[in-house]
């Protein structure tokens, strides 16, 4: 399984600290990499370095801002000088205000497009000059089915995650010539802690995700691992400006009559 193997490879994944990030980095782990964790939250970061290293993983924990551009590249150069080189970046870190478009405060708009969607434009800008220097490198933007799909109270979500999906492609096509793959997963519906409070039996929504899902049922966080090696592995070298979306199929079918089996 050599094609998917990241040993020696330095795997650097914003927001690794809890949730479907912390999935995606143990996977990238058990195929080999160092993990170069960020976040915001010290006990999140004090929990999830003790859940990796109780695991055997190499891991390092970094505290900073993605959307605070001076502090991102003193991190990020810190993190290089420390690590010796990022090989793959994940660019994981986001947030999610629900709320009508009719009331949210435009300075939650902003936040939102500011995490979601400017955090990965700096990250990506910071950490692709040393892939460019090694010719070789990998990023991977966290889309999601909004990048294609709207719904209501999620409109700043919406519109950051499908702006990214369109910075992944306009990245690929800058940065090919350098060999290096600028791609994306867009997860479905997970089955997360945050997800919990409405998955539970009787929940019209946690009913209404199983029967428009063609898999019927939620994701499991690991269900991301594959996707997350492969976007980081020489397996994916001539894959680019794609997204790959693991949601069990719901973008694929148009869902079912109610009555119908």
């Amino acid at each position: 399984m050599e094609l998917f193997s990241l040993k020696n490879k330095n795997a650097l994944i914003t927001g690794g600290t809890h949730g479907l990030g912390m999935a995606m980095a143990e996977a990238l782990a058990i195929a080999g990499a160092k993990l170069l964790i960020t976040g915001t939250t010290p006990q999140k970061m004090e929990d999830a370095l003790a859940y990796y290293h109780s695991k055997g993983y190499d891991a390092k924990g970094y505290l900073f801002d993605v959307t605070d551009e001076n502090e991102a590249a003193k991190y990020v150069d810190l993190i290089t000088e420390e690590s010796g080189g990022i090989h793959i970046l994940v660019n994981n870190a986001g947030i999610i205000k629900r709320e009508s478009a009719l009331t949210m405060p435009v300075s939650d708009f902003r936040k939102v497009i500011d995490v979601d969607l400017v955090g990965p434009f700096i990250m990506s800008q910071l950490v692709v000059k040393q892939m460019i220097d090694r010719n070789e490198g990998k990023i991977i933007n966290i889309c999601s089915m909004m990048s294609e799909l709207g719904r209501n109270s999620v409109s700043a979500y919406a519109a950051a995650k499908g702006g990214l999906k369109m910075l992944t492609r306009n990245l690929a096509t800058e940065w090919a010539k350098h060999n290096i793959q600028v791609n994306g997963i867009g997860p479905g519906y997970f089955a997360t802690s945050q997800t919990e409070p409405i998955r539970v039996d009787g929940n019209p929504f946690n009913e209404f995700i199983i029967s428009r899902t063609p898999a019927g049922r939620w994701g499991n966080p690991e269900d991301l691992g594959g996707a997350a090696v492969f976007l980081a592995s020489a397996a994916s070298n001539f894959v680019n400006g794609q997204i790959i979306y693991v949601d069990g199929g719901i973008l694929a079918t148009i869902g079912k009559p109610s009555n119908e089996d």
